[in-house]
């Protein structure tokens, strides 16, 4: 079981190239695709679901080329897009009943993957509840249940925690976890603490091109002595800001103790510190993007 991405790219008339030279191989168990908003994620996930073709480079499911044959990779992908819409006027059983429907999966079967989902995504007791009423959380766990409708062996999920709230999160993050153990998943985010907590490997994507990939230890080796702390008057945190890239602030007394991610000492009090995967995450895309100036 394997998703190769060869050296995609997709340019958009008048907007340039959205990604650029993308590589990467997916094996089984969740890879995290971290990156700011503008990347290129989710155009990426729309290729690597089908939905639209590169227009350049190829991906193949187990060797065959998405662009031959789609509906290979089809069957056996669930995808729960960024912008995931229900009806809210149906139950979430109706709701699953039509998308299964709309899968062409047999009705008698989907009628029990339905009852064996909703249990798993702890929707089992508001099943009958019209989804307008459910929470954020509540519908993206609706979401994920259509995604696993055909049981698939590719799971693509894009942007699923934003607007959750922190108990949502660690909830959708350990549905993620416990399904990656027989099956690709691919979790798309800007959100650095839900790669952290689940993924195993991390790509890191910034205007379109993959700057970092390996796992969240690699990638904070790779920061190690380019994270500072240094105490700052709280009136001076903004002039040090415009100079320095800034990561996190904790108020400590009259000072504000600040984590600059930088090659050199930022200042003739700071001090070198253990990077953070946040830290880690902001120095490959200074380091990318200092890179690109050159």
């Amino acid at each position: 079981m394997q998703l190769v991405i060869e050296g995609v790219g997709k340019q958009y008339a008048g907007r340039g190239w959205a990604l650029d030279g993308v590589s990467l191989t997916l094996t089984p168990g969740l890879t995290g695709l971290l990156g700011p908003n503008g990347a290129g994620k989710s155009t990426l996930m729309r290729i690597l679901a089908a939905l639209t073709r590169p227009t350049r480079g190829r991906v193949t499911w187990d060797g065959v080329d998405l662009a031959k044959d789609p509906d290979r990779l089809r069957a056996v992908l669930g995808y729960l897009p960024q912008d995931f819409g229900v009806y809210p006027h149906l139950s979430a059983v109706e709701f699953l009943e039509y998308i299964a429907a709309a899968k062409g999966l047999d009705p008698a079967s989907a009628k029990r993957r339905i009852v064996e989902l909703l249990e798993m995504v702890h929707l089992a007791e508001p099943r009958h509840r019209p989804l307008g009423g459910f929470s954020g959380g509540m519908r993206q766990r609706v979401g994920i249940a259509q995604a696993l409708l055909n049981d698939p062996q590719l799971l693509i999920v894009d942007e699923p925690t934003a607007g959750l709230d922190p108990e949502e999160r660690v909830r959708f993050r350990n549905l993620l976890l416990e399904l990656a153990g027989t099956r690709i998943v691919l979790l798309s985010t800007h959100i650095v603490s839900d790669i952290e907590a689940a993924a195993e490997r991390i790509a890191v994507l910034a205007d379109g091109r993959v700057i970092a990939d390996g796992t969240a230890e690699a990638l904070l080796l790779a920061a190690e002595g380019h994270v500072w702390e240094v105490a700052l008057p709280a009136d001076q945190v903004a002039s040090f800001r415009e100079r320095h890239r800034i990561g996190t602030t904790q108020r400590r007394g009259e000072a504000v103790v600040a984590r600059v991610v930088s090659d050199d000492a930022p200042h003739p009090h700071a001090r070198t510190t253990p990077p953070t995967l946040e830290d880690a995450y902001l120095w490959h895309l200074d380091r990318a993007r200092a890179a690109v100036r050159v």
